[in-house]
């Protein structure tokens, strides 16, 4: 018979733990299972949106950063960069973090304290009365906006968000939240509705503004400025109130807040500079923000000018003005029309790079080279007087001759006859090349070489190239390539004049006669109209700077009685009045520079002549009519009724024998004496002129009756 061992009864704790298990491994698969599936989840989510969150709307900023263009983006909207440590109100940020999200700087992306009090006040109260959302959560939600709100979607953005913290600091979230944030319609972004709905950038808020734009992204929509000012109004003053109440916001200022009212107007997006902005649109690409040499407020001040003038100057007239910091190159300012979008005086075309006849213009770099080539001087003399090389008889704008002038006075009222003897001198082509060197365009007729018609106007030229040329003066003989955009590098200098050359011109234009009710001695400059007149220019500069204005047709229209004296030169005086500061005075005489009276000259500089009397044996001098002097008036007795008596003609100077011509016909020689008797052609106007040996030559104009 056997015996068996007997088996001890099963405790309690081995029947609970054997139940247990399969419980707990059913709940570990469980568990693991819902793990990967959420893993699955988050992994199917894909990466952040960062990319397309960071795009913005192309801005154009001037030197000091001041926004002067927005673009919208492809889809229309506003969004601007914005930094929240730079661009921001702080007051704003505090006011923004209070409401939305107070421990925005300590949590992880999730606050759970403010989703289990939002949680609460739903169940206690059966509404909404405070969100959990947290920025980063909201800012989740706006990087993948959606319109539904469902436990899903929640569950999404805290996802989100925790991706976000991981990703991003605290101050690249927070910039990311105030580029992104919705304030109703096409504005997104603290800095768009700032500018919109304020007329300004979100820097420095009042206590009304900064909480009306707390107030606007919980519901952009029901609560736009332009359509519900109203409701806008009434979110407003909750957020003052609970400010209030937390004592964030004293009563007594919250109360001043709520009483400022609503404006339902919403203001245009800035379009300072629109030529410039679309140039350097057009040649910086894939750049977010483009920063320009241009001073937004000297910009806005010669834009607000420019359409002054226009309007006041007639339909279709079109102005330009450029201003450039004579030391360093750069673009102060640039109206390439008055008004971008008045299609009758084509304001799309920027008028400071169109290519136009400069008019008298460059008649200071004609003067230049022949101070520069040291055979005139600014208190030489100088003959205007009817004269003509070749087939080409220049003539005054006013049709009148002035004599026998010092080189200053020709320059300074512009004639015509000195300019062009000189540049016969000097030489066309070498005026050309000079001024191509300096950085200038030229523009010829096509199959055309430069001529003596180009110190006239016969020449293409662009308004931007006018004033570098005209800022190499101040800059005492060499240009600086001008620079609009800021990260482009400064060219190298380039020669235009010496520097005793430069001045020269400077000191005499300084003494141009100024427009009318305008300060004398001030600013140098020079003014200029083309043929037929369809341009009108003034260019002048300072010590400091360096302005020039175009007016005229955009279609080159003639415009009868436009001229640069003026229509062009009162609003160069007004735009160095706009800058808002005194002329700087001219820089002080080279090294070198001769500073005399036209009696202590040497005696080769005291009058110019032209190159024919320039070359004489021994002390030998010129041709020189003495009798009748040029100008004059004749009256001359009748013989027999019909006939006119002999008028003497009496020559001083000159290589005998010389040749006597009466309107280019040769009527004999003059005589031992230097006289001689001719018969004059009838009444009117008659050309005499004689001729030496050498080939020296002098004429004088007279009227005989």
């Amino acid at each position: 018979m056997s015996t068996s061992t007997p088996i001890a009864p099963e405790t309690h704790r081995e029947r609970r733990r054997r139940r247990i298990k399969p419980v707990a491994a059913v709940t570990a698969a469980l568990g693991s299972i819902l793990m990967s599936v959420f893993v699955a989840w988050v992994v199917s989510l894909g990466p952040l949106p960062l990319a397309q969150a960071r795009k913005v709307s192309i801005t154009i900023v001037d030197r000091n950063g001041k926004l002067l263009r927005a673009y919208a983006m492809a889809d229309g909207r506003w969004r601007l960069p914005v930094d929240a440590k730079t661009d921001v109100d702080p007051t704003y940020l505090k006011l923004l973090l209070n409401y939305e999200d107070r421990r925005f700087y300590s949590h992880a992306g999730v606050d759970l304290l403010a989703l289990g009090r939002a949680a609460f006040q739903l169940i206690t109260r059966g509404h909404i009365v405070s969100g959990g959302s947290t920025i980063t959560m909201q800012l989740a939600r706006l990087m993948e906006p959606r319109r539904e709100r469902s436990v899903y979607a929640k569950l999404r953005q805290m996802v989100r968000a925790l991706q976000i913290e991981r990703q991003l600091n605290k101050e690249q979230i927070l910039d990311l939240y105030l580029a992104l944030a919705p304030f109703g319609g096409n504005l997104e972004g603290i800095r768009a509705a700032s500018i919109a709905y304020f007329g300004k950038e979100p820097k420095r808020l009042s206590l009304a503004e900064s909480t009306l734009l707390v107030a606007l992204p919980q519901s952009p929509e029901t609560r736009r400025l332009d359509r519900y000012p109203n409701v806008a109004r009434l979110a407003r003053d909750r957020v003052l109130d609970r400010m209030a109440e937390d004592g964030r916001v004293p009563e007594e200022d919250a109360a001043h807040a709520k009483a400022v009212p609503v404006s339902k107007l919403r203001k245009p997006m800035p379009i300072l500079a629109p030529h410039s902005a679309d140039q350097a649109m057009a040649i910086v690409k894939d750049a977010t923000v483009l920063k320009l040499t241009l001073d937004s407020g000297l910009q806005r001040n010669l834009e607000a000018l420019a359409r002054d003038r226009a309007a006041a100057l007639g339909p279709n007239i079109s102005v330009g003005i450029i201003a450039v910091d004579s030391e360093s190159g750069d673009v102060l300012a640039r109206i390439g029309s008055p008004d971008y979008f008045d299609d009758r005086r084509a304001g799309q075309v920027d008028m400071t790079r169109a290519v136009r006849s400069p008019g008298s213009t460059l008649k200071p770099f004609i003067y230049g080279l022949a101070f520069e080539d040291g055979f005139v001087h600014p208190e030489s003399l100088i003959d205007d007087r009817p004269i003509r090389f070749g087939s080409y008889a220049p003539e005054n704008f006013d049709m009148t001759f002035q004599g026998t002038v010092p080189v200053r006075k020709a320059l300074q009222l512009s004639l015509n006859v000195p300019a062009i003897a000189l540049l016969d001198r000097v030489g066309a082509s070498r005026l050309s090349s000079r001024l191509k060197q300096a950085g200038a365009n030229l523009v010829l007729p096509k199959d055309e070489a430069p001529g003596l018609a180009m110190g006239l106007g016969g020449v293409g030229v662009t308004l931007q190239d006018l004033v570098q040329l005209y800022s190499g003066l101040a800059r005492l003989g060499n240009t600086r390539t001008l620079r609009e955009i800021a990260k482009d590098d400064q060219g190298d200098t380039l020669r235009l004049l010496d520097q005793v050359a430069a001045w020269q011109v400077g000191n005499v234009l300084i003494g141009t006669p100024p427009p009318e009710n305008a300060a004398h001695n001030r600013i140098a400059f020079k003014t200029g109209t083309s043929y037929g007149y369809r341009d009108a220019w003034s260019v002048g500069f300072d010590g400091r700077m360096t302005i020039g204005v175009w007016v005229g047709r955009p279609d080159g229209a003639p415009v009868p009685g436009l001229v640069g004296r003026t229509a062009a030169a009162p609003i160069l005086f007004d735009a160095f009045a706009r800058t808002g500061k005194l002329p700087a005075a001219l820089p002080k005489p080279p090294k070198g520079a001769l500073v005399a009276s036209n009696a202590k000259l040497p005696l080769p500089l005291r009058r110019f002549r032209p190159v024919g009397d320039l070359v004489r044996p021994g002390s030998e001098q010129a041709p020189r009519i003495q009798f009748p002097l040029n100008g004059s008036r004749i009256d001359v007795d009748r013989s027999g009724g019909t006939e006119f008596s002999a008028m003497p003609v009496k020559v001083a100077g000159g290589v005998l024998p010389m040749t006597m011509l009466v309107n280019g016909v040769s009527v004999g020689e003059i005589d031992g004496r230097r006289q001689r008797l001719i018969d004059p052609p009838g009444p009117g106007f008659a050309r005499l002129t004689v001729i030496d040996a050498m080939g020296a030559a002098d004429t004088v104009v007279i009227r005989i009756q």
